[in-house]
């Protein structure tokens, strides 16, 4: 049981340091039903997650599966700092109203995948927030700013001279104290945490707590263009909270060879499960859209239900396969005449105008199921059926 804990334990990650206290923590579960704790902290920045961040969600779940109790952090304390983005700037500091609105949403979410009776939720400002300006000063004593330099966005900043706010550097001693007031076993993050990542073993040192947490980081999620880290900006993300046929839909629409990287991060199927799939799909026996399908069912049906997966797929065949028009179209409304982007904009079927007018461009519109490509056009009097690529549609009505 310990080497199949390992396996699924290790599965995906980019990198484990202190593997052996990790094997120490799985055999004290096994032997003596010793349970253990194990981290992940999570900024409340937005109120949704994407799939991207719930690859750190899914390993969580797995330690549960094998005697680990989770310590669900929310940075509610950090939040209000700012952690760089790693796009060489300071992240945008949130208010207290912002805070507890996304927190509220990232639980209810989290619990689609953990099991809420093996985590705790905790938040850093109840101890941080009781630091005193001398504990403050002690805890700032454990770093030097040539070390912080060393970690790579503060690095790139400085030689670029872009400003770095001194309060930055605060936030990796700050998420690392949290291990030392939490006594973590183990804490898990992305590969873009190292840095702060092992500031919590370099603190639990430094505050003699008598032991240093192992650490396990995942790799970034490429979103569904697969190349870009999964993000909603960049607009290549699948919600947590999107609708049933969006997800499916998203899901399908990754390339076969990405589809594996999203079975290793994101799927419950065992890693001899998921190689049999493999083999059936280079042998000829599986299709990959086939085994694409069942993926999309998989992640569709955990956000949602199997009823709202099996009709996603019915609908996703009924427009896709069969080239028939969606049954369930949003119908919107304006009085007088409109501009085509901006009416793409209204019906929520295009981000911007400038990417509707590209799309137009570039054939990726359609009213009344003809193309158009004049991102000019005025809408006036009349019904008519918006379509953007294979999967947005919507009706409007022009008064």
């Amino acid at each position: 049981m310990i080497d199949e804990a390992l396996r699924e334990i290790s599965r995906g990650c980019a990198e484990i340091i202190d593997n052996e206290r990790v094997e120490k923590l799985l055999k004290n579960y096994f032997e003596e039903g010793k349970t253990y704790t194990v981290k992940a902290g999570f900024d409340p920045t937005a109120p949704d997650l994407h799939l991207g961040h719930t690859v750190l969600l899914q390993k969580l779940a797995t330690f549960q599966k094998y005697g680990g109790r989770v310590q669900f952090l929310i940075g509610s304390f950090t939040a209000t700092i700012g952690d760089p983005t790693g796009k060489n700037a300071t992240r945008k500091v949130l208010s207290k109203e912002d805070i507890i609105k996304n927190i509220k949403s990232y639980t209810t979410q989290a619990f689609k995948i953990l099991d809420e009776s093996k985590t705790e939720i905790v938040y850093n400002d109840d101890w941080l927030g009781q630091m005193s300006a001398a504990d403050m000063i002690t805890l700032a004593s454990n770093l030097t700013v040539a070390r912080m330099l060393e970690r790579d966005d503060f690095s790139k900043r400085f030689k670029s001279n872009t400003p770095i706010a001194t309060s930055e550097f605060m936030y990796p001693l700050l998420q690392g104290y949290d291990s030392v007031y939490l006594k973590s076993d183990i804490e898990i993050g992305g590969t873009d945490q190292k840095f702060n990542l092992l500031m919590g073993r370099q603190l639990q040192k430094a505050y003699d707590i008598k032991k240093q947490q192992a650490v396990l980081m995942m790799p970034i999620l490429e979103g569904l263009d697969g190349v870009a880290k999964m993000s909603k900006s960049l607009g290549n993300y699948i919600g947590v909270a999107d609708e049933a046929n969006d997800m499916f839909g998203k899901v399908l629409s990754i390339s076969d060879e990405l589809m594996w990287r999203y079975f290793e991060l994101l799927s419950d199927k065992s890693l001899d499960e998921i190689a049999r799939l493999k083999e059936g799909v280079a042998n000829n026996t599986l299709h990959p859209k086939k085994v694409k399908e069942d993926l999309a069912i998989e992640i569709t049906t955990r956000f949602h239900d199997e009823k709202a997966a099996q009709n996603a797929k019915a609908e996703f065949e009924k427009v896709h396969a069969k080239n028939q028009i969606p049954t369930d179209i949003e119908l919107f409304s304006c009085d007088g005449d409109i501009w085509i982007a901006k009416a793409l904009v209204d019906c929520n079927i295009e981000p911007s105008t400038s990417q509707a007018r590209r799309d137009i461009k570039q054939g990726g519109v359609k009213i009344n199921q003809e193309k158009v490509f004049d991102d000019k056009l005025q809408l006036s009097t009349g019904e008519y059926l918006l379509q953007v690529g294979k999967r947005k549609f919507a009706k409007l009505k022009v008064n």
